[in-house]
């Protein structure tokens, strides 16, 4: 798909042009954060800039190659911004482009000085087929800086090479951190429960997998309202059997 109105200055057929940004984008779409980092850029430039963030935005559950496109289009007149950077790297991971995907992390953490993206620079190690730099990057200092979902989605992302690694007991230890909550429900319950549900079928204890697995769907459906409340009860019917007790966490 070509752009007749790219801003590329050459246009020549030989250089690759931008998909085609839809009707009615205008870049005030984004965050006040992205907007400021774009106000340095000159006026046409950050408008351009900004429609192609936001396609890449709305893109990239859908079709996350198309929206690595509008990310990479982005990044061609604002590569300098961690706004962009980390764009390329979200949508190039969500397309399963391991390799862009951790070099653009890497750029947007010297840029912006966040460790936001260590989960997923772990997993795309894995995706690259190296679980052993995966769990070198969950060793990391840095690991201590990450908000609990962060330490949850790189919990996860431990237990997933040590499977690699065929190190199915360490995979199953891995996700028995104090966020296993099965009475309590947060955004990242759903999948942390069918994480860990997976971990027990690997190690032959499917009953128990299957009890996770429930509380997964349960926890989905009191998480699918219009406004997600911080934290869900997921025991006030007693439909939990409390295998875990273990706290839950400030958020």
């Amino acid at each position: 798909m070509h752009n007749p109105r790219d801003l590329r200055s050459a246009n020549r057929p030989e250089r690759e042009r931008s998909p085609d940004i839809e009707e009615g984008v205008t870049g005030a779409e984004l965050d006040k954060v992205t907007r400021a980092q774009l106000r340095t850029l000159e006026t046409r430039n950050g408008e351009w800039v900004a429609k192609h963030l936001v396609m890449a935005g709305r893109l990239i559950d859908d079709d996350p190659e198309l929206a690595f496109q509008h990310a990479l289009a982005a990044s061609r007149r604002g590569g300098r911004l961690a706004a962009v950077r980390e764009a390329v790297g979200l949508t190039a991971y969500a397309a399963g482009h391991y390799g862009e995907a951790l070099r653009e992390f890497r750029t947007f953490r010297r840029i912006s000085g966040s460790n936001v993206h260590l989960p997923l620079m772990a997993d795309s190690e894995r995706g690259l087929g190296r679980p052993d730099r995966a769990l070198d990057i969950a060793r990391g200092e840095e690991v201590a800086e990450l908000d609990v979902a962060g330490q949850v989605e790189l919990a996860m992302v431990v237990s997933g090479a040590r499977a690699d690694l065929g190190q199915q007991d360490a995979a199953l230890a891995a996700l028995e951190i104090p966020q296993l909550d099965k009475n309590r429900a947060f955004s990242y319950s759903p999948r942390l429960f069918r994480a860990y549900a997976d971990a027990l079928e690997a190690v032959g204890r499917a009953e128990e997998a299957s009890s996770w697995r429930r509380q997964a769907a349960l926890a989905d459906h009191a998480l699918s309202g219009d406004e997600e409340p911080e934290i869900i009860d997921l025991d006030e019917d007693g439909d939990g059997d409390g295998e875990t007790d273990s706290a839950a966490p400030e958020q």
